[in-house]
């Protein structure tokens, strides 16, 4: 969490700085070197999401992105239902 300067370890409980400037954005690391970061527009009143994948090929890498893309819209129209 950029805004709370705050970065949490889901595993262990343990909180640390994160040591950037304050800012509205939500950052996710996950396994498999998969990271999700949510914010807000700039010029809009909309949520703006980006993910990154690592795949073992970019057949592999298109594949996973493709899935997470999905991931992202079934847990945003859930939040939304």
């Amino acid at each position: 969490d950029y805004q709370m300067n705050e970065i949490l370890d889901c595993k262990t409980g343990k909180k640390t700085e994160t040591g950037i400037p304050e800012s509205n954005v939500l950052y996710y690391e996950m396994e498999n070197d998969v990271w999700l970061c949510v914010r807000p527009s700039g010029t809009e009143p909309k949520v703006k999401f980006y993910y990154g994948v690592k795949g073992t090929s970019l057949t592999n890498a298109e594949e996973l992105s493709e899935d997470m893309g999905k991931k992202v819209v079934e847990t945003v129209n859930k939040m939304l239902a």
